[in-house]
Formats: structure tokens, C-alpha cells, sequence
């Protein structure tokens, strides 16, 4: 149905896209609108379908999954990626970070897990699998300090309370819960945060949180 958040899986293992294609489809409100065995592939079927959400695997014969998500991104932006590795290795992560995704998730997670991350991405909320995002933040705080630092005295009382949840990694429905204050206000507070430090997305968030010490 028109409303349904429209999925692309793409991944070399037909066996695999077939099982995900019964789970996706099993759940109300989504739906999947193609699927793609290589990244050249997936970057054909993004632009005919434009899904909502692309379900990506990394490593595929002749174009990969990082090469397509930034082909994908750039031709139709108003898609998110969610990467679906066997891989935890530090170079696809910060490679499909660069690419521009918005989550990554290991193959044995649990099928409510690719779930909800699908629909959370949907949702403009990066997920990150907790061993994956450990090592990010570690990543991130090992480098030179960037000029996030400098504008997170413009933050609000709210916006500064928000932002440690966030670094925490609560969803929006447990910020709002904490802060006792409505999901709609939650989203106003992430989307000021978003611009007011300049991030891309959730997971810039993250390491700004804990850049602060908020975390």
C-alpha cells in the first residue's frame, strides 16, 4: 500500500533476499519493492523503485555495497541505507559511514531487530549494532576535535538534555519517556540539534555527545 515504508534488498545470496522478502512482507507497514544481487544492480532498481529504505549488503561481486550506497544516495537522496554485514570489521563500517548510511546491523541479529531498524531508519534514527558503535565513538574521539565543539554552547537546556540521551542511545519514544515530554518535541529538538551542529545524521549526534562529555 501507498503507505508503506517501500524496502530494496540487495545482496548476492538469492536464499538470503528470498527470507527477508517473507519477513519484510510478513510485517504490516512494509513492504518490499525489489531486490538487486550486486551493487550496479541495486543502484538500477533504486532509481526505478525509490524506496524508502535500502537493506544493504557490502560485499558482492563487481560493484560493492559501500560504491552503490553512494551512487543510490546521490541519485535518489531521499532514501536511507541500513547495511546488513556478516562483516564488523572497522573499514566496511567507516566506509559505509563515508557512503553516507544511516545504520549498520550484523546478519545474526534477530529478525524483530532488522525489523525495527528498518523502520527507525526510516525514522531518521541511525542504528547501529552496540559493538559496531562503541567502536565508532572510540574511532571518532581518537581524532583532532572538530568545530562541533564550538557550537554546542548554542544549545538550549533542552536541546543540551537531549542530546546526552541520544548519546546514550535512547530512541525518541525513551527521550520522550525520560524528558516527559511528547515524541513531536523530541523530533523538534534532534532536527535543531541536527542543525545546529551541523551533523548528518543520528550517529554524528552520538560522538558530539560524547566529544561534550555528556555521555
Amino acid at each position: 500500500m501507498s503507505g508503506d515504508i517501500a524496502v530494496l534488498l540487495v545482496d548476492d545470496q538469492p536464499l538470503l533476499r528470498h527470507s527477508l522478502r517473507l519477513l519484510i512482507d510478513a510485517e504490516p507497514g512494509l513492504r518490499v519493492v525489489g531486490e538487486a544481487g550486486d551493487g550496479a544492480e541495486a543502484v538500477t532498481v533504486a532509481v526505478q523503485t525509490r524506496p524508502d529504505v535500502v537493506l544493504m549488503d557490502l560485499q558482492m561481486p563487481g560493484v560493492d555495497g559501500i560504491a552503490a550506497t553512494t551512487q543510490i544516495l546521490a541519485t535518489v537522496p531521499s532514501t536511507r541505507v541500513l547495511v546488513l554485514s556478516m562483516f564488523e570489521l572497522d573499514e566496511y563500517v567507516y566506509g559505509a559511514l563515508r557512503a553516507g548510511a544511516s545504520g549498520f546491523l550484523l546478519k545474526d541479529s534477530r529478525p524483530e531487530q532488522v525489523l525495527d531498524a528498518i523502520r527507525r531508519t526510516h525514522a531518521h534514527e541511525s542504528l547501529f549494532a552496540p559493538s559496531i558503535l562503541t567502536r565508532l565513538v572510540e574511532h571518532y574521539l581518537a581524532r583532532p576535535a572538530n568545530s562541533a565543539a564550538s557550537t554546542v554552547d548554542g544549545l538550549t537546556p533542552r536541546e543540551t538534555e537531549t542530546l546526552a540521551l541520544v548519546g546514550r542511545g535512547l530512541t525518541n519514544a525513551e527521550i520522550a519517556a525520560t524528558l516527559t515530554i511528547s515524541t513531536g518535541t523530541v523530533k523538534t529538538h534532534i532536527g535543531n540539534l541536527l542543525a545546529k551542529l551541523q551533523a548528518r545524521d543520528r550517529v554524528q549526534l552520538v560522538i558530539a555527545a560524547y566529544e561534550q562529555g555528556l555521555v
